[in-house]
């Protein structure tokens, strides 16, 4: 009996990895080849008295109401200088990251065949974190200064804000970016219908970076993953229990979804907590939905929070 099981699951094993080796060579075939322009740069290692032409090269950088004098200033500026410095220093070989970017608009393509191949700018921008990775249809802009490395010294921002600030996790950010322009806008404010929202984006996480753990497609720690996946039916229940899925509160967002430090579940666990559980939750609810509904990829980004949740079975693992 025991040999009998194992060669079944062997079997299931093998099955599922001769379908996914499929998919992947399909997606391998596809052709595409990334181009990129590292305005960051040019900007730092132009001339004064060659503004007038960079200006020409980039216009999308220089807007009409910002004086020369400003730049050139920017240009010699000792703290803008030291930040160029750092930034060279770590990406004066940008190649893995633009293979990276062949790999990953591969993965579009094969789902979302009318994507353009775009071309990749990096820059130096002001440290916005809410946008490190721009996906613009034809263009896809990289703020090089938030992927220096969680450590460095030149970041004075909390904890969970920094943890993302790796190379690793450009590719997250720029599916992100990308997922935005492709699920349907959230037309009501229920904390279900934003656990869903994000959960979708998630998915195409799955989908776009197969080769990524679900704690580097999040922006979670090993250890911060682990505790969603231990404490998975809790948190269910406290949503269940507290008739949150349908509430249309604000803060809901912001305790379970935005992120955060820790999640404010307004316990004693909270400072154990990971930010953002309301998104990981809604991720599972999007992964049973599609495991469970004959659905297409389009179709589901498509669909309203609730329509999902209810169709989805889902059942939290205890």
């Amino acid at each position: 009996m025991k040999s009998y099981r194992f060669a079944l699951i062997l079997f299931v094993i093998l099955i599922s990895c001769e379908k996914k080796s499929k998919t992947e060579k399909a997606i391998e075939d596809i052709p595409v080849a990334i181009k990129v322009e590292r305005f960051d740069k040019a900007f730092f290692e132009t001339k004064p008295e060659d503004l007038a032409k960079l200006k020409r090269e980039y216009p999308l950088f220089f807007p009409s109401n910002t004086e020369d004098a400003v730049w050139i200033e920017k240009m010699q500026d000792p703290l803008w200088r030291e930040l160029y410095q750092e930034v060279e220093r770590k990406y004066s070989n940008f190649e893995p990251v633009r293979k990276d970017f062949d790999v990953l608009f591969q993965h579009i393509k094969y789902y979302f065949p009318e994507t353009k191949t775009p071309k990749i700018i990096t820059v130096i921008a002001e440290m916005d974190y809410n946008n490190k990775v721009i996906y613009a249809d034809s263009l896809v802009i990289v703020s090089l200064e938030l992927y220096l490395g969680k450590d460095h010294k030149f970041y004075q921002f909390p904890e969970y804000i920094k943890q993302s600030f790796e190379t690793k996790q450009i590719m997250p950010d720029a599916v992100a970016s990308f997922a935005s322009r492709k699920i349907a806008k959230v037309t009501d404010k229920s904390l279900l219908s934003q656990m869903i929202y994000f959960g979708k984006e998630l998915y195409l996480k799955d989908l776009l970076l197969p080769e990524y753990s679900d704690d580097e497609k999040i922006g979670y720690t090993e250890e911060q993953l682990l505790w969603c996946q231990e404490n998975e039916s809790y948190m269910w229940r406290y949503f269940i229990e507290r008739e949150m899925l349908y509430d249309d509160d604000a803060k809901l967002k912001a305790r379970f979804v935005s992120p955060a430090p820790f999640s404010k579940f307004y316990l004693e666990i909270d400072n154990e907590t990971p930010g953002r559980v309301g998104a990981w939750v809604g991720w599972q609810i999007v992964r049973s939905y599609i495991k469970n509904n004959d659905v297409t990829l389009d179709e589901m980004l498509q669909l309203s929070g609730k329509e999902i949740f209810e169709k989805s079975k889902y059942k939290p693992k205890k």
